[in-house]
């Protein structure tokens, strides 16, 4: 699990050498002269692609725009610095994350944005002490990858219903006060509805060869069509960035308490995802290079703790633009120093932005929900106990909330392999949590 690209074997070295003869694996992870004009290319094109996705999430988030941007921006420059010293994976690209957006949101309504960059650096100073001694390896242990996927299906369902409203949004001035479904509404949805068959067409087309077309699509077609078509518009709000201390504002020792349970919760649910995003990451290395789980958690709480100071949001290496940043050519992490310079256009000049219609975004949106919904049928290889813990994990989330949702998931798998090691293996209760600490030094011995 600790191994990198500069530590292969020397077989494996020599296998890269002939294929590669113009590759050292022991080049660096951030740059490489001879893939420069690649990463430039792959750097862009992902840049605009993140856009839409990170506007989608930072107002799912309930965030500013202009911060969540901004977030993303700083995670592109220390995932690229981190590149140097410690790579994790070779072609991850760093941002905000949908699978946060709805716990986002829960804090800042529980906690207020005021508060809020304090719950990032707590966050942050968890994951520096989950990266400094490897706990990662035993979180995964106590939350199972099925168990996860149901949480981010609960999460995704919660941000494509969210953002289906903006799919029949009308400008007020369209709105008829005696009616909801007159024609101004109508044709919204039929554009809509043509923008979505549209995405998912071309979607299904590229994902395999540019997975980045239908954002580009939906975006110069949201713009064009604005032009002859009056649709609601997106609003930036253009608040000012300046760095402060993140101090807390808590007034009682029971909202420290969830402070603490939600940040932990929060750092463990961004541990797990870039550990699995890792994974799928490493699949689609172009160069087959070993990812690094544990350097990739430093690049992330170091940008987390950066991020409080500007009351930024939380990031993980995202999957989508992982993926996008690899077809479109990536090779090495200077790609996503370029999406950083891509997207830092737009946290200067947030007023571009604004050219984008509401429903470019929500199509965006609705897809990614519905693809973090799909995600449980990656459970099906667990089995049946598996898919029917994720689905119950994901109806939980959505009904009773993410932090209650997960903790009642949590609890309903404990006790049932409780009771199976009990009721039926007859073992007793000493034995289960004897075996149960057995797998963790076993953990410890592999790694």
């Amino acid at each position: 699990m600790d191994g990198t690209s500069g530590s292969l074997s020397a077989d494996r070295d020599t296998t890269y050498q002939a294929s590669l003869p113009r590759l050292s694996v022991t080049e660096s992870a951030a740059f490489q002269g001879q893939y420069v004009g690649r990463d430039i290319a792959a750097g862009l094109i992902t840049g605009v692609m993140a856009i839409p996705l990170s506007v989608g999430i930072a107002m799912m988030s309930d965030y500013p725009i202009k911060v969540g941007l901004a977030t993303v921006a700083f995670a592109c420059l220390i995932g690229w610095i981190n590149a140097w010293i410690k790579p994790g994976n070779f072609v991850g690209c760093p941002g905000i994350a949908a699978g946060l957006a709805p716990v986002l949101a829960m804090g800042v309504a529980s906690f207020g944005m005021e508060n809020m960059a304090f719950v990032i650096f707590l966050t942050a100073v968890m994951q520096a002490v989950i990266w400094k001694f490897n706990w990662q390896r035993y979180i995964l242990l106590a939350v199972p990858a099925y168990l996860v996927e149901g949480l981010l299906a609960g999460i995704g369902l919660k941000i494509a219903l969210k953002f289906s409203t903006f799919t029949y949004e009308l400008p007020a001035e369209l709105a008829a006060a005696d009616t909801f479904l007159n024609g101004a509404r109508i044709q919204m949805i039929l554009i809509s509805l043509a923008g979505l068959g549209l995405f998912l067409y071309l979607f299904g087309k590229f994902k395999y060869i540019q997975p980045a077309v239908p954002y580009f699509v939906i975006i110069g077609m949201g713009v064009l069509l604005a032009q002859f078509v009056q649709v609601p518009m997106l609003h930036v709000e253009d608040v000012p960035l300046s760095v402060a201390v993140p101090v807390p504002h808590f007034d009682s020792a029971t909202t420290w308490v969830y402070v603490v349970g939600f940040a932990a919760m929060l750092a463990i649910i961004d541990v797990i995802e870039q550990v699995m995003s890792n994974a799928a990451i490493q699949k689609i290395d172009p160069l087959k290079r070993t990812c690094n789980s544990n350097n990739s958690l430093l690049a992330i709480w170091i940008a987390n703790i950066g991020a409080s100071f500007f009351g930024g949001m939380t990031n993980l290496d995202g999957l989508a633009k992982s993926t996008t940043n690899r077809l479109a050519g990536a090779y090495t992490k200077f790609s996503v120093l370029i999406v950083g310079l891509v997207v830092t256009f737009f946290v200067i000049n947030p007023q571009y932005l604004e050219l984008l219609p509401k429903f470019a975004v929500a199509i965006v949106m609705m897809f990614t929900g519905w693809k973090m919904v799909a995600g449980l049928m990656h459970v099906t290889h667990h089995g049946p106990y598996a898919m029917i813990l994720a689905i119950l994990t994901g109806i939980l989330v959505y009904k009773i909330g993410i932090f209650e949702g997960l903790l009642v998931a949590m609890a309903i798998h404990g006790i049932v392999h409780y009771l199976v090691y009990t009721q039926v293996d007859k073992k007793s209760a000493k034995v289960v949590v004897s075996n149960y600490f057995s797998n963790l030094k076993k953990i410890t011995t592999e790694s």
